[in-house]
């Protein structure tokens, strides 16, 4: 019985240290993402036209690792907040869409 306990924690241990691992593997992508965010910005390496669509990307990716990584979407347990967070992403993209029609036309 005491075997199995000790297996089981060293298991959740392994779990958890591959878990924190893929965070800081996250964080260190993210920042990346800021920096390269902030060198474009600030070189005046690509005419604002192109830098904008670049930043937007680059915001979707991080949002992206945000929902994934840091708000655990990816675990068993959270289909209920992921549905939520999916759907406001989705009303807020219908909404954005309908500002963009009336303002066009």
């Amino acid at each position: 019985m005491a075997e199995n306990t000790n297996k089981m924690n060293a298991f959740q241990k392994q779990k958890k240290k591959e878990e924190m691992k893929k965070q800081v593997i996250s964080f260190a992508l993210m920042i990346g993402l800021t920096i390269i965010a902030f060198s474009l910005v600030a070189t005046g390496a690509m005419e604002s036209m192109f830098i904008i669509p670049v930043l937007i990307i680059l915001a979707v990716i991080q949002v992206g690792f945000q929902f994934y990584y840091f708000m655990h979407l990816k675990d068993k347990g959270h289909e209920m907040p992921a549905a939520f967070i999916y759907g406001g992403v989705f009303v807020t993209f219908l909404v954005l869409a309908a500002l963009l029609v009336i303002t066009w036309w």
